[in-house]
């Protein structure tokens, strides 16, 4: 019988994601890359609109006491699992994109004249911020959430990996060295992290963990 192929994930897998794989006969190895953790901020100078990146600029906004308030305000993200969590959470999104350019390229197209509070983490892309800076647009920014990198050094070796961000890519990076992995990466970002560093880059149709774990489905099964 063949040995097992072995998967690093670089981040800690849902039950149902790992039962997804494991079910393919893949052995699964998985440790998380990155810590993300909600930090103090002050609801002040808000603008008219919303802006989220992440799941965990929604979770981090949600825990404050004056959440409620900022649900009369609309709202614009990326991916769409931040716009269910803002939904399911009583917010109106008016749009929502895959990428974060993809919605910098909408709201200077279409809501130009608007104004936007942008609510970050630490190590958030430039894109965005810099496309509404560039075009003119009035807009603030609110970090609140902290992403620091969780580096470690992984013994086996993993005949591919998946990378969930870019943060992700450069903490795998400082302790550990890619090969000849496959590399699964759920978006453009995160493969742009990788461009200097391997051409064997998988990435997923749509930026969701699922279809990350699908293409890898797909490569082993």
């Amino acid at each position: 019988m063949a040995n097992p192929v072995q998967i690093l994930s670089t981040k800690i897998l849902s039950p149902l994601h790992k039962q997804e794989l494991m079910k393919y006969g893949i052995e699964l190895i998985e440790a998380d890359f990155i810590k993300t953790e909600n930090k103090p901020f002050e609801l002040k100078d808000l603008n008219e609109n919303l802006i989220f990146t992440s799941q965990n600029a929604v979770h981090s906004i949600l825990s404050h006491p004056k959440s409620e308030e900022l649900k009369k305000k609309n709202v614009y993200c990326v991916g769409l699992k931040t716009k269910n969590l803002l939904t399911d959470n009583g917010f109106n999104v008016v749009a929502y994109t895959g990428y974060a350019a993809d919605l910098a390229e909408i709201i200077t197209l279409i809501y130009g004249s608007e104004s936007y509070t942008f609510f970050s983490g630490n190590l958030r892309r430039d894109t965005l911020p810099e496309a509404l800076k560039e075009n003119g647009i009035k807009f603030n920014e609110i970090q609140v959430y902290d992403t620091t990198l969780q580096p470690q050094k992984i013994k086996g070796n993993p005949e591919a990996i998946l990378f969930f961000s870019p943060s992700g890519v450069k903490s795998y990076l400082k302790d550990n060295k890619i090969q000849k992995q496959i590399c699964f990466c759920i978006g453009d970002t995160t493969a742009d992290a990788l461009a200097k560093i391997t051409k064997n880059i998988i990435i997923a149709d749509q930026p969701t963990i699922e279809d990350v774990i699908e293409d890898a489905i797909q490569e082993y099964k």
